[in-house]
């Protein structure tokens, strides 16, 4: 197997960046360096697909690496072939060469294994020639012995083995499988006894359920997965018997009479015995590890744009945790995120006297000069928002000062302040304060705060608890690393939960760069992370680029633009009459018109850039310190609340989407319960997935399709209306 060559024709790469590529990875260098600062080499291939390259790169590996220990075993067997070697060379998924390798595993004791050791073997290959000529019961009686006490026993143990070397034929298998996945139904109904249990009512659209394998949905398949699991459903695959029966058959039969009889009722033994309950296992767990696939790159898809939310900078914000019982959790923090100040508040509970919790609020607010309050979206959210409103509308009334709020999703909140992280941050607060100053901080810097809580956490994915968790963790990763690097962090200010995410660094080296810092004072030029300890050359390679200083010596050292570029970028101001106090000063608003002007190829050449560099240094001179999150649509702020019961069908609302899963979106519209936009009412044309039209954090329009007050559900719709 070529493996560069497989990877360059699926991912459709030149040879010359495909081997690029594999020898960066080969080399250490991670993912969001290779793609930042090596687009020469790779032509230009962002992160996501460079992360699928490495994916698959593995896979190949270990494909092959499998392929090489399933062919020195059966050499070592004294059994390889000329036809083995062709199949294992022709082999592309895993399955394919452990059915190749299944005949020579050790088995352990089975029927077959049985009638072998009693020497029926022989007689059984025999069988398997379907000579017309050839008398099986006469036959029979040469094998005969103490251990074979008949003609029909003898028979009978030849059966056996003919039905496992059916079972073991790898193409046999190859054509089942096929032949379940294209006909086959997977179908559905309650575990005996569990149809009345309150439990089940969850999983009542699958009480008496069935779909062809080939057009079911991965959350279908997840969900039938969890029932099962849980032992609410029982579920099969079905298939036309008499036609697999034939198909089983069909590689060994020939027209040979008697004998001819019995290896067709091997192979219908073989099938009902040992091929089907296996091909249906190896089918489901295929439809299940895809499933799974598509619900991690959900999560993927969901989690990144969720992670890059424009923060609210340089906000007094107010962050406010709803509750009943033990009240509301208020916590002041200023522009950067530091606690100022903090109190309990109980409005929410029916009954409750507002007027001494109102004037605390407001001599808070006035206090601090509160700019904003976010309200997290959990338990007594609905409550706290009516109260807030009100709030702000008598704060406007009695001083003229506006005060907004929002509404946060705080979901992960109380993952995050019952953590040693939080207790380490905040060792003088509670459990509950501490998530309180989440929340507002969740506000200010979203990927700040949400990079310190596990992403199964955070509540954008479906049946993340059911997959490979590994797997999981892996990708989930990969997008936090991804969206750490392309913002980038401050060197002065960033802690160790947001420096360990990026390139070249890992926790360690994350907490030492922190006690530097907290030792020696602030950073003044990047080349002083080679002073922090187990940080050396390679590592600053990787992460330089990624780490901004603010107000330093060198204006570069607030900018993308990687020190090993440095002198070319200063070529490039030079051959333009810039300088770097230029930069600083933001007086370089044309270099870009210039350099079109003076010819890019030629820019290039004479700075020994090549293009997508020049250009991406080009960006960053002419706006340093800039965060790109900052063109995205900010946060909707609000001084009014509604509820479900003031919708009305044919309502036009403004939603932002809070998770978009395979069947449709999930929309916040303001009344607490999200709403969904089905993925048949997303828009007036077809298509395959919502992901396709919607992401997390889009602000969109929609209208209320339908309400259910009673079952608290909100029905929404994005097509043009319809006569």
């Amino acid at each position: 197997m070529d493996i560069l060559q497989t990877i360059e024709q699926e991912f459709h790469l030149t040879q010359t960046h495909t081997k690029n590529i594999v020898s960066l990875i080969d080399e250490g260098n991670t993912i969001p360096f290779i793609a930042r600062y090596r687009k020469e080499m790779t032509g230009s291939c962002d992160d996501q697909v460079l992360r699928a390259i490495f994916d698959r790169l593995t896979y190949l590996r270990n494909l092959q690496k499998r392929k090489e220990e399933v062919f020195a075993a059966i050499t070592e067997q004294g059994k390889m072939t000329a036809e083995i070697e062709v199949a294992l060379a022709a082999a592309v998924i895993l399955t394919e060469v452990e059915d190749i390798y299944r005949p020579f595993k050790q088995k352990r004791k089975t029927r077959a294994s049985v009638a072998i050791a009693k020497g029926l073997q022989p007689f059984a290959q025999a069988i398997l020639m379907q000579d017309p000529a050839f008398n099986v019961r006469k036959e029979a009686e040469k094998y005969i012995t103490a251990e074979v006490a008949s003609v029909e026993e003898a028979i009978a143990g030849a059966q056996d083995i003919l039905a496992e070397m059916i079972s073991d034929d790898a193409n046999t298998r190859k054509k089942l499988r096929n032949f379940f996945f294209k006909h086959g139904e997977i179908v559905s109904c309650y575990a005996k006894g569990k149809a009345e249990a309150d439990e089940a009512k969850t999983y009542g659209m699958y009480a008496d359920y069935s779909e062809p394998v080939s057009e079911a949905k991965s959350h279908r398949i997840l969900a039938l997965n969890r029932g099962e699991k849980e032992e609410f459903l029982k579920v099969s695959i079905e298939v036309p018997v008499a036609l697999a029966k034939r198909i089983t058959a069909a590689g060994f039969l020939k027209s040979g009479g008697e004998s001819s009889e019995i290896v067709k009722a091997a192979a219908e033994d073989s099938y009902e015995r040992l091929i089907a309950p296996s091909v249906e296992r190896e089918v489901r767990a295929q439809l299940f590890d895809e499933a799974s696939e598509q619900a991690i790159k959900m999560f993927e898809l969901n989690l990144k744009p969720l992670l890059m939310q424009p923060p609210v900078k340089d906000k007094i914000t107010m962050g406010w945790d709803p509750g009943y019982r033990t009240g509301c959790k208020i916590c002041v923090v200023d522009g950067t995120g530091k606690v100022l100040d903090n109190t309990v508040v109980h409005v929410t509970l029916p009954g409750a006297k507002v007027d001494a919790p109102k004037r605390i609020l407001k001599e808070m607010i006035a206090k601090h000069k509160v700019d904003v309050i976010s309200c997290g979206n959990g338990t007594a959210s609905k409550e706290s928002e009516i109260f807030i409103s009100e709030l702000i509308k008598e704060i406007k009334a009695e001083t003229g000062r506006t005060v907004s709020y929002v509404i946060v999703n705080e979901a992960g909140a109380s993952v995050y302040s019952a953590s040693p992280l939080a207790a380490e941050e905040f060792p003088e607060f509670d459990v509950t304060t501490r998530s309180a100053v989440s929340i507002a901080r969740r506000l200010q810097d979203p990927l700040a705060e949400l990079i310190k809580i596990d992403p199964k956490s955070i509540g954008v994915g479906q049946y993340q608890h059911d997959m490979n968790q590994k797997r999981l963790d892996a990708a989930l990763e990969g997008v936090l690393e991804d969206c750490v690097n392309s913002v980038g962090v401050d060197l002065n200010t960033a802690s160790v939960s947001l420096l360990k995410f990026i390139a070249g660094l890992n926790a360690g080296v994350a907490k030492n760069i922190v006690e530097y810092r907290n030792a020696n004072g602030k950073f003044t030029s990047r080349k002083q992370l080679l002073k922090v300890p187990k940080l050396g050359e390679k590592a600053f390679t990787q992460c330089a680029g990624f780490l901004r200083i603010d107000c330093g010596k060198n204006i570069l050292d607030n900018t993308a633009v990687h020190p090993e570029s440095y002198e070319k970028a200063e070529r490039l101001l030079e051959l333009f009459s810039y300088t770097k106090e230029d930069v600083r000063a933001c007086r370089i608003s044309d270099l870009r018109k210039k350099i079109i002007a003076y010819g890019e190829e030629k820019a290039a050449a004479a700075t020994g850039l090549d293009k997508s560099t020049m250009s991406d240094i080009v960006a960053e001179l002419m706006k340093p310190g800039r965060d790109i999150r900052d063109a995205l649509p900010a946060p909707t702020l609000r001084s009014d609340v509604m509820g479900i019961e003031d919708l009305k069908v044919g309502m036009e609302l403004t939603g932002t989407v809070r998770n978009v899963v395979d069947f449709g979106a999930f929309v916040d519209i303001g009344v607490h319960q999200d709403g969904l936009v089905h993925i048949s009412e997303i828009t007036d044309r077809y298509i395959k997935h919502p992901s396709e039209v919607l992401k997390v954090g889009q602000v969109v329009s929609v209208r209320i399709k339908e309400v259910d007050v009673k079952k608290n559900r909100i029905g929404l719709t994005m097509r043009s209306p319809r006569p």
